[in-house]
């Protein structure tokens, strides 16, 4: 097994196990909940806003270890960030998973979230890492639902 795949392996177990801002927001400015019926993840994304800015982001919710642990970095990730900050991540997330972003080769702010770039092996798991990202960015557009169908 390769270095980069053992990573992966890894980091998705221990934030699966051990998932950050797995909470409640209870002043929440936006939340949206986000559903993948093909696999049965379900979760709500909770966002705090200072001005243009994400002071605080959670989640709850069930899911595949894929689902929780993109969800718990992407908390992580996001926390201090603005909207458009947080849009371009989404962006990127979304077209590296679908194969439209060459973490290596192109200019990208994912940091850790590298780590998902494996995903892209496995098409039925690209709907589990991206869903809490398409909740994120369904709740600061506003919107309360959004489904991967």
């Amino acid at each position: 097994m390769s270095e980069l795949n053992e990573l992966y392996q890894e980091t998705i177990l221990e934030h699966n196990k051990n998932p950050r801002n797995f909470r409640d927001i209870e002043d929440a400015d936006k939340f949206a909940d986000g559903k993948n019926p093909l696999c049965g993840d379900a979760l709500r994304v909770y966002v705090k806003l200072d001005g243009d800015k994400v002071s605080d982001v959670a989640f709850k919710g069930s899911g595949c270890a894929i689902s929780k642990a993109s969800a718990s970095m992407m908390t992580q990730t996001v926390v201090g960030k603005t909207r458009e900050e947080a849009e371009e991540l989404f962006d990127e997330f979304h077209k590296m998973v679908t194969g439209g972003l060459d973490v290596e080769t192109d200019e990208n702010h994912l940091g850790k979230l590298k780590i998902f770039a494996g995903v892209l092996e496995f098409p039925a798991r690209v709907k589990c890492a991206s869903l809490s990202w398409h909740t994120l960015n369904a709740a600061l557009r506003g919107e309360e639902e959004v489904s991967t169908e």
